[in-house]
């Protein structure tokens, strides 16, 4: 008899291909912005929206998300180490989202008209904090605006990317919420064909 996973295994498994996609999702997106756009201000990043669809399934494990998905950005586009440390403890900044989540909800936030703010929220605080951590370190008030304004593509492609999400099931929705709406439904449908 094969082994039932248990729920932190689970949570490794998808924490793991979260981040796979964050690699292959942010590296592919900065490539064909190179390709097709080269020398364009602008940048385009899934790091909002996965980090975004990771905190709602797993609550503070979407830090390392956040993090994680500094590293991609810099590493694709080839950063001086200094950017390392902006964009990474820069996107860290989005955890102040969590709290506002788990007060209003998750399950409020995904049905409703939250569920497609929250992930604009978790963009807007890692610029923000982008462009503080950038002015700690010495940059101008001048070149911090760049962290909002070469972004706004990015806010576009999160709320697609979110709306996306939103149709699909389970996607955006608390792993534990779902598991177990999951198996009251495996449930509910056994004692209807036991009764039928």
């Amino acid at each position: 008899m094969r082994r039932q996973r248990t729920f932190q295994e689970y949570r490794m498994i998808d924490l793991s291909i979260f981040a796979f996609m964050l690699v292959v999702c942010e590296f592919l997106a900065v490539k064909a912005a190179d390709s097709w756009f080269p020398g364009t201000p602008y940048t385009v990043s899934v790091a909002a929206a996965i980090t975004s669809i990771v905190y709602m399934r797993w609550g503070w494990w979407g830090c390392f998300h956040a993090f994680f998905a500094g590293t991609v950005f810099c590493a694709s586009h080839g950063a001086a180490l200094f950017s390392y440390f902006i964009y990474c403890f820069g996107n860290l900044f989005s955890a102040l989202a969590v709290p506002i989540l788990l007060k209003y909800g998750k399950e409020k936030t995904r049905t409703g008209m939250f569920g497609q703010i929250f992930p604009l929220l978790v963009l807007l605080l890692m610029q923000c904090g982008r462009a503080i951590v950038a002015l700690i370190t010495g940059a101008s008030l001048a070149s911090v605006t760049g962290f909002f304004t070469t972004d706004s593509i990015s806010m576009l492609f999160t709320f697609v990317v979110i709306w996306v999400a939103r149709r699909l099931d389970g996607v955006y929705e608390d792993q534990k919420h779902y598991l177990l709406r999951l198996s009251d439904k495996e449930k509910a449908e056994k004692e209807v064909h036991y009764e039928g």
